[in-house]
């Protein structure tokens, strides 16, 4: 237990030691308002990328549609904060709420689909609310939404990215977390044990959803102005790169995945006649030497999950491990 709680402590230390590094820096002008958009993209892909690696990396959920819960979240924050005039915490949670509430009435429906059937009715519903927000005048239609105020910086940024890799992690470590583990690995097997399907694979979308939301509000509260085309199958083909690039159920995958692909992208725009092919190729190296992706299924030291040691039998419950 003193183990654990030193471990903890030299983390917590960790984090405060880089947020005030970074704010630092911001404070003196080494890093300027360019760098601070960057900074703060990575931290929006990294909260994206850990959101959909809990649908697709850990629960085994095939999904396409993950932009539609970051569009969701950021018209929600945008209405709230510029026409509602209410502060930026509430228009983060309620983001994020009515985000994990589309994700749970989609996830109902879709979630008994497997494989291709799944990522197409995914992709339907992206779809779908694209063509929503192009045909509602409210929130600007096809113009877009504009004269967003600027609440997102360093600080919220890198708050609502601890927040989500945090409690991801925590929940994967938890007897809910090792379901999702159990569907992914064999769903007919994790049913057997006493595994409801449909319950855990629509808990891990409403989280990924959340969490998708949040990363929406923080967009939308940065760049000013949205419109429905940013948020599209492209946004979505997007964060699943990052997924599959660092690993698909590994945490820092995700985290390392968002920082690469985020500093790769920025490096090429001076060359934007060749930036996508350039880009292509890095990925296409990437995955020809290492398909696994950058992590695989490994953690940093601290973050191995154990495996288990007793003998499963017939009729166990998967609350009764320590984990997968």
């Amino acid at each position: 237990m003193k183990k654990l709680d030193k471990k903890n402590m030299f983390t917590i230390i960790g984090i405060i030691l880089f947020y005030v590094a970074i704010q630092s820096l911001f404070n003196i002008g080494i890093l300027d308002s360019y760098m601070e958009l960057n900074i703060i993209l990575i931290c929006i892909n990294i909260i994206l990328a850990v959101g959909l690696n809990l649908i697709t990396g850990f629960t085994g959920q095939f999904s396409l549609g993950h932009a539609a819960f970051m569009s969701i979240g950021a018209y929600t924050s945008a209405v709230l904060t510029a026409k509602l005039g209410q502060p930026f915490f509430v228009g983060i949670i309620l983001s994020g709420l009515v985000a994990a509430l589309a994700g749970i009435l989609i996830g109902i429906p879709t979630l008994r689909l497997k494989g291709d059937y799944l990522a197409i009715a995914t992709l339907g519903f992206g779809e779908i609310v694209k063509i929503l927000a192009l045909n509602t005048d409210y929130i600007g239609g096809a113009i877009g939404f504009n004269d967003i105020p600027q609440y997102t910086n360093w600080t919220w940024a890198f708050g609502m990215t601890v927040l989500a890799v945090l409690f991801i992690r925590n929940f994967i470590n938890s007897y809910k977390g090792r379901a999702c583990i159990a569907i992914r690995e064999d769903e007919i097997a994790a049913e057997a044990m006493g595994v409801n399907l449909t319950y855990y694979k629509v808990l891990a979308f409403a989280i990924g959803a959340f969490f998708a939301g949040i990363a929406g509000s923080l967009y939308a509260n940065y760049f000013y102005f949205i419109k429905p085309d940013t948020f599209g199958f492209m946004k979505s083909i997007d964060i699943l790169v990052i997924v599959v690039f660092g690993g698909l159920g590994s945490i820092q995958g995700s985290i390392v995945g968002a920082i690469v692909l985020s500093i790769v992208s920025t490096l090429l725009q001076s060359v934007a006649d060749l930036r996508m092919i350039i880009y292509a190729l890095v990925l296409f190296g990437i995955m020809m030497f290492r398909p696994t992706g950058l992590m695989g299924k490994q953690e940093f030291k601290g973050f191995k999950f154990k495996t288990i040691k007793k003998e499963v039998k017939a009729g166990d419950s998967i609350k009764g491990y320590e984990s997968i």
